[in-house]
């Protein structure tokens, strides 16, 4: 098997061991929506093929299940991105939770931040909706000169001494990548991931970093709210897209399965394994 799929696997295993669990005598899944007929069905279909959930009189509460997702999801992104070095060579992190002001494209928001501090009227027209948390932040460290330089002479004194990936010029990280996790899709709330991305696009002084969101969502419908749609999400990434797609097929819902297709055609939904190889690029 390769890293990813055993990545994969330990994934899934972790879910099924802290959140993905069954509850009642109807054994209704975690991520399942008990008032909604098709939720069930597919999320049912789904787990019996990636694993064994354990039975719980209840399963966790939103917010506690949504801190635990984002540690498995970075978990996941740790074991996995590294590995692909050969294409992707860099000094990488991959951590949870932080500001983007602390990185290079977004340093200058602290200053920003400041002058709203001391200035109710500039406070109430700018708000502070471009001070983003992201779930998930994968940045890269500057490199030194003996680096960069490790092959030919590439760089000196006299010349690129402006880009961000120079150490000797630049000490802060550079935003690579800002994941959102949403352990379900359940209300207007998950259109969070669009704003954060789109004050990611206007907010930066340099190159954009990805913008991504991970989901167990079942639903394809809930899925397509924020996976429809190009600009401010470079895709999201459902936990098991292959198994979802046979769900929604042995369930005999053929809308599901097309809405499906329709997003994994149209490139706005990938897997989970595809995501440390799309960060590569």
């Amino acid at each position: 098997m390769s890293i990813i799929s055993i990545a994969r696997s330990k994934f899934h295993n972790a879910l099924f061991e802290k959140i993905l669990t069954v509850s009642g005598e109807e054994r209704i899944p975690s991520i399942a929506d008990k008032d909604n007929k098709s939720s069930i069905q597919i999320s049912q279909n789904l787990i019996s093929k990636i694993g064994n959930p354990k039975s719980v009189k209840a399963k966790i509460k939103g917010q506690s299940a949504g801190a635990i997702f984002e540690d498995i999801c970075a978990n996941f992104l740790r074991e996995t991105f590294p590995h692909l070095s050969a294409i992707r060579p860099g000094s990488f992190s991959v951590e949870k939770g932080g500001i983007i002001s602390q990185f290079d494209q977004y340093g200058h928001l602290d200053e920003i931040d400041a002058l709203i501090k001391n200035n109710e009227a500039v406070k109430a027209a700018l708000g502070s909706d471009y001070l983003i948390k992201p779930d998930i932040i994968v940045s890269r460290f500057p490199e030194d000169d003996k680096t960069i330089n490790m092959e030919e002479n590439v760089v000196n004194d006299e010349v690129g001494k402006l880009s961000p990936i120079r150490s000797i010029y630049n000490t802060k990280r550079i935003l690579h990548a800002s994941i959102s996790c949403k352990w379900t899709i359940r209300s207007d709330r998950a259109q969070n991931s669009r704003s954060e991305g789109l004050n990611l696009i206007r907010n930066r002084k340099g190159r954009l970093p990805g913008i991504a969101v991970i989901t167990a969502e079942p639903l394809p419908t809930r899925i397509a709210s924020i996976a429809l749609g190009t600009g401010d999400l470079d895709c999201v990434y459902h936990i098991a897209l292959q198994e979802l797609k046979a769900a929604t097929i042995a369930t005999g819902l053929d809308d599901a399965r097309d809405l499906l297709d329709l997003m994994i055609k149209g490139r706005r939904l990938r897997d989970i394994a595809d995501l440390p190889l799309d960060l590569a690029i």
